[in-house]
């Protein structure tokens, strides 16, 4: 029997939640390849510049233990409206920031307002999904994502070279509006799926990650930490060397790109095992490092998009609908709280290892030192590959 296209059962509860997700991340991702070259702006040096750009992963990777116990626990509607007034509050400390403790501040803000919003919203979407379209309703959200993570960048650009840093800000305070009006137009609050159970005032680890998803976060944040590496420092990167290239592009290839492989391969999701998406995700990596390093003009660009399409953009599809089918309906709070840790990880540690590279190294070493990123994933599947192609074995079966 054919499988049912994602199309076929996305409901108005469903496309209204990813508009939100849509728009929360768009608003996180404007900010990321602005904030280094802002705090350069107002004085800070290059470690300093990696401090700005990756506190904010910092502070979610912290509490988002908390909010996946929360969004377990309690109405995902309340918990995203929480995240979105903290969206809110960041992009006024954006704008108005005079010095770079004030975009520090504004860091934290918006650290906070990510680890609420990215686990409620997910948890929230998985909820709404039908079990027997978990990994398909999963891998589209995931897309969402992925497309957000690209468009935020590529507008961001563009507005701080046309108005500047503090009225781009001004300008991104429109896409928490639009949010907090898809979250309160959702019929269904998000309310827990069972009842939470007495506690008996042991800790637990399972309270605060879900350890069968831990090998594939950390599996992921390999991909994460180059993503976001050039997320943070393109555009400094491209100034450096006096390149005349439009950095913005790389962003609108990428997002172009990531559409068209997630549409034109989406039965491939369900058919293919974790190893068949490693073996081509990493290798898709080391192809955009190297055409970073060696790019002179836009064409160059245009195929980095499409090797970051091919590995960080399916990577996250691919890790995100195992996540939520590993740990089980009633646990996927939890299970995405710690695959977004994973996200966070590599994108505070990736910037913050760029800002300590960043007039320590020459800038041409920037993207090769990076490929050793793709071993290291390797290392980490292998040790825990039973696990986690297990776990894609799972999400092919209800599928």
């Amino acid at each position: 029997m054919a499988k049912q296209g994602a199309s076929h059962f996305i409901t108005r509860d469903m496309a209204l939640v990813m508009i939100a997700t849509f728009c929360f991340m768009v608003t996180n991702m404007l900010a990321n390849p602005l904030v280094a070259g802002y705090a350069e702006s107002l004085g800070a040096p290059g470690a300093m510049m990696g401090v700005v750009a990756g506190v904010m992963s910092l502070v979610s990777l912290f509490c988002r233990p908390i909010a996946g116990n929360l969004s377990d626990k309690t109405s995902k509607r309340a918990l995203a409206a929480v995240g979105t007034l903290l969206y809110f509050l960041a992009g006024l400390l954006y704008c108005f920031a005079n010095s770079p403790a004030m975009l520090i501040a504004a860091r934290v803000v918006n650290g906070l307002g990510f680890a609420c919003c990215s686990v409620c919203l997910a948890t929230w979407m998985s909820l709404l999904l039908p079990l027997h379209h978990m990994g398909a309703g999963m891998g589209l959200y995931g897309t969402v994502n992925a497309l957000a993570m690209a468009v935020g960048p590529a507008i961001g650009i563009r507005l701080k070279d046309i108005i500047g840093y503090h009225l781009a800000f001004l300008g991104s305070l429109i896409l928490p509006v639009i949010m907090i009006a898809a979250v309160m137009l959702v019929r269904n609050g998000g309310q827990p799926v069972a009842k939470p159970r007495a506690t008996t005032g042991r800790f637990s680890i399972r309270t605060i990650v879900e350890p069968r998803v831990v090998p594939l976060s950390l599996s992921f944040m390999m991909f994460a930490i180059p993503y976001f590496v050039n997320q943070a420092f393109i555009v400094n990167y491209v100034q450096s060397r006096h390149l005349a290239i439009s950095s913005d592009l790389f962003f609108t290839f990428y997002a172009i790109a990531l559409l068209v492989m997630r549409l034109t391969m989406r039965n491939l999701f369900d058919r293919k095992g974790f190893r068949f998406w490693m073996v081509v995700c990493s290798l898709s990596m080391i192809a955009t490092l190297a055409t970073l390093t060696f790019m002179s003009n836009n064409w160059f660009l245009l195929f980095a998009g499409i090797f970051m399409a091919a590995s960080y953009g399916l990577m996250s599809s691919v890790t995100q609908a195992q996540a939520v089918v590993i740990a089980g309906r009633e646990r996927s709070g939890i299970a995405n709280s710690t695959y977004y840790m994973g996200l966070d990880l590599g994108m505070a540690l990736g910037p913050m290892l760029a800002g300590i590279f960043y007039g320590r190294m020459p800038i041409s070493w920037l993207y090769p030192a990076f490929m050793l990123t793709m071993p290291l994933a390797w290392i980490i599947y292998l040790a825990f590959a039973k696990t986690i192609d297990g776990g894609h074995q799972a999400a092919s079966g209800i599928n």
